[in-house]
Formats: structure tokens, sequence, C-alpha cells
């Protein structure tokens, strides 16, 4: 059977299949889900709630997208592949920085939430530095960095909860809970089909926190 490089060790058609297939569908509904989500946020949200939308909309598809090309990328296209993977592991920063940033609008104007809005994006903007300029050496800091970045909410727990509807936060504690049991398959590199199941825990904890985000600009806190 055909094999394909992944970190060292075997990767085999079926497992590209069905990573592709995780990688097509979340694709999909991110472009769709974007779309209902930036007019919905146009029609009956405030310019602020609707700047929310669209940078949480555009790190969703582009995340998704640039994991789906370089999951799929030919591993023998030696440079090409391994900027490629720079940007994967880049773009999950940006990911959770967007994800913050529709639910720490709500609270703006205080300090605190303001601050860790701030704080989220210049983690981000490190995290994607050391992705960048030092691929491969500090990847444990890096997995350290997004399970901070994520669970960095409890700081705003208090003040900001309060502010979002009930669901949107159940959903939120809920879509952090399958990132962080997702991040154990991603570690767990010699297990068959590891790319394909660490993918499919980051689609449905993404799918999660968009309805968060939908509840957060339908519902009333």
């Amino acid at each position: 059977m055909k094999q394909f490089a992944r970190r060292g060790s075997p990767y085999d058609l079926y497992e590209l299949v069905a990573d592709g297939i995780v990688h097509g569908v979340g694709v999909v509904f991110a472009l769709i889900g974007a779309t209902v989500l930036i007019f919905y946020a146009a029609v009956w949200t405030s310019a602020a709630q609707v700047a929310a939308a669209v940078i949480y909309s555009a790190g969703l598809v582009l995340t998704l997208s640039i994991s789906f090309s370089y999951n799929l990328w030919p591993p023998k296209a030696g440079r090409s592949k391994a900027i490629w993977k720079r940007l994967d592991h880049s773009s999950i920063f940006i990911l959770i920085a967007a994800t913050y940033t529709p639910f720490l609008q709500r609270g703006i104007d205080e300090p605190m939430i303001f601050g860790l809005l701030i704080g989220v994006w210049l983690i981000a903007a490190f995290g994607i530095a050391l992705k960048v300029l030092w691929p491969g050496r500090y990847d444990r800091l890096a997995i350290l960095l997004y399970l901070a970045m994520g669970w960095s909410g409890i700081v705003v727990a208090w003040p900001l909860f309060p502010l979002l509807p009930l669901a949107t936060s159940i959903l939120i504690v809920i879509g952090g809970v399958i990132y962080s049991a997702g991040v154990l398959f991603h570690v767990w590199e010699k297990l068959r089909f590891q790319n394909a199941i660490w993918h499919g825990f980051v689609v449905t904890a993404a799918a999660v926190h968009y309805a968060a985000v939908l509840t957060c600009f339908s519902l009333t806190g």
C-alpha cells in the first residue's frame, strides 16, 4: 500500500482519505456558517458585533482551510510542505484568539475583559512567531500556549458570564473540553488515524463554539 510520511511514521492512504473527509466537512460547514453568521450580525446586531463576527468567521475559515491544504499537501513537496506546516500550526493561535473575540466583545467596557482580549491576541502573535521563526523547536511550549489561551477565559468568567446567555456559556465550556480532549490524540502520533481523530475533535469543538457565537448574538444575556 502506498505510504505517506507523517512526522516520521507511516501515513497510509486510508488515513489520508479519512483526514480529507474530516477536513472537507469542516471547511464546507465553516463557509456556510460564516456566511450565515455575518449576514445575521449585519442585519440584527451592532457594528462592533459585526466586526467581531467577521474576525471570528475569518479565523475559522482560514484555520480549517490551511489545515486542509497542509494535511493533504504531498509530503514529498519539500520546502512548500514545510511552509504549509508553519502556517497550519500558526493558524491555531489565530483560531483561538478569533473565537474569543465575539464573547469578550460583549464585555469590552470592563478593563479586565478588554485586557484579556488584548492578551489573547498578543499571545497569538507570540505563538505565531515561535512557529514561523523556530519551527519544530518549541512544540511543547506551543501546545502549552494553545491550552493556556483556550482556558484563559476562566480569568474573566465571573464578570463575563453574566453578560452572556446561559446557553452560550455552557457551549463555550463544552467546546473547550472537546478541544482539550483532542490534544491527547494530537500527541499520540503512533495511533493509526491519529490525524483524522484529532481533526475530528477540532471540527466538533469548532462547531460547538460556532453555536456558542451564534447564541451569543441571537440571545439575551
